[in-house]
């Protein structure tokens, strides 16, 4: 064996040695913040809820004699104007919202990841064609488009209010993880990579996708809210999914029960509450994968709630050193 070949051999050695260091080092360990137990544990519970609920109410749609009447020992939450369980409907509402909101978070996911990261990372006409069309679907208007083709739609499902809102909501997360993708794939342990043979699909599976979970994680979330909230929209304004209890189709049965007139509160603050307790959840859980993401902005919360602390003669002393 030649010097030279035991030097190359050497070098592939320390370079490999070097890729597993770098890997290694860039999985970072999500700290738990009480912001984040919080999220996870009001999330939890309306999940647990959705999922499990259902088995344990009678029938949401059966009708009743007893007309609207409030919370009881029969009827936890009252009834409706027919005579319906409004705890049952609440149980059945919370699973096909969750139902939409985890289609369209995964329909987001797919899409976002294929023309963002894959279009970036491939380069060349491939990349500008997936950006053009990236570019094309950013700028049509989404709700008026969901309400044009929700519209025109008699029979809608869960599955297909859900797809629209994939169709019209994808285009903003694949730009943002075409710009990351864009900065990964001229790092050095990526180059290394392609320097050392490395075939492109593993190149992209195991160099760039680890980097990219934390932004995927919060993409997804914020598309699960997004989803939630536009069917809430739609089936508020009567082109939500026909034949489907969703957190929006109870505020529009409430309102055109008028609930709110005849003071029927157990009737429209339920869903309203699971909707603002969940929408909540999953903004504290986005608020927390931003910090992981980026360490400087948990670095000013931490700054703001020294802030907070602080009495009246330290904040007047911290004025003045700063002047």
């Amino acid at each position: 064996m030649t010097l030279a070949t035991q030097a190359a051999e050497s070098a592939d050695a320390d370079t490999a040695a070097a890729l597993a260091t770098t890997r290694r080092r860039r999985i970072p360990l999500p700290p738990m913040t009480g912001k984040l137990l919080t999220g996870l544990l009001i999330g939890g519970i309306i999940l647990l809820f959705g999922l499990a609920g259902p088995f344990f109410v009678q029938d949401p749609s059966e009708v009743n004699n007893i007309g609207l009447s409030g919370p009881s020992a029969d009827h936890l939450l009252g009834t409706t104007q027919t005579g319906q369980d409004v705890l049952a409907q609440l149980a059945y509402a919370t699973r096909g919202s969750l139902t939409i909101g985890a289609i369209v978070g995964v329909l987001t996911l797919l899409l976002s990841a294929f023309f963002g990261i894959v279009g970036a990372y491939a380069g060349g006409w491939l990349d500008e064609a997936f950006s053009l069309f990236t570019n094309v679907m950013l700028v049509i208007p989404g709700l008026p488009l969901v309400i044009v083709i929700s519209s025109y739609v008699p029979d809608k499902s869960l599955m297909l209010v859900a797809l629209v809102l994939s169709i019209t909501g994808w285009a903003g997360s694949a730009r943002v993880l075409r710009g990351n993708t864009l900065s990964l794939r001229s790092r050095d342990y990526v180059l290394a990579s392609r320097v050392a043979g490395e075939k492109r699909w593993r190149i992209l599976a195991v160099e760039i996708l680890p980097n990219l979970i934390p932004l995927l994680a919060s993409q997804v979330v914020f598309a699960v809210i997004f989803a939630i909230l536009g069917e809430a929209g739609l089936s508020y304004l009567g082109l939500g999914a026909s034949g489907s209890f969703t957190w929006g189709t109870m505020l529009y049965y409430a309102q055109n029960g008028l609930a709110l007139r005849l003071g029927a509160w157990w009737w429209f603050v339920p869903p309203g509450l699971m909707l603002a307790l969940f929408g909540a959840a999953l903004s504290l859980i986005n608020f927390s994968i931003d910090e992981i993401i980026n360490p400087k902005l948990r670095n000013q919360t931490r700054g703001a709630r020294r802030g907070w602390r602080m009495s009246r003669q330290q904040l007047a002393k911290a004025k003045e050193g700063t002047l």
